[in-house]
């Protein structure tokens, strides 16, 4: 498995989840590592994006200020803190990875972990 998400729960409005997605070594050192989701009856869309140097960030508008994605080297993970969640966040998250390029386009994606899912309650 290249890839593993964990992290997801039932929050209410306003509230806070971290996720994690834990990457083999390989992909995480060679890899940009991303973050979409899918709500139910929608597309998958794009969350956020951190290049394999950590130097690039990317985010959807709708997260910009709420979330925040990170790398950490030593854990070979990639983190995605979600602050004042909103119902509409509700959805499965899934991690990607892809290179050389980041990239907001989910059919560009290499790996795929398996999603994890967050309910946002009003």
């Amino acid at each position: 498995v290249q890839l593993q998400a964990s992290g997801g729960g039932l929050v209410q409005a306003g509230g806070s989840l971290s996720l994690s997605c834990a990457a083999s070594a390989q992909v995480f050192s060679n890899y940009n590592l991303a973050w979409f989701r899918r709500a139910p009856g929608k597309k998958m869309e794009f969350v956020a994006v951190i290049s394999a140097s950590g130097s690039s960030i990317e985010y959807r508008d709708s997260v910009k200020g709420r979330f925040t994605i990170s790398r950490d080297s030593a854990k070979n993970t990639v983190f995605l803190q979600m602050n004042s969640l909103k119902p509409e966040d509700t959805a499965v998250y899934y991690c990607a990875a892809k290179r050389p390029f980041i990239a907001v386009r989910s059919n560009v994606y290499d790996y795929w972990g398996q999603g994890t899912l967050v309910t946002v309650s009003s």
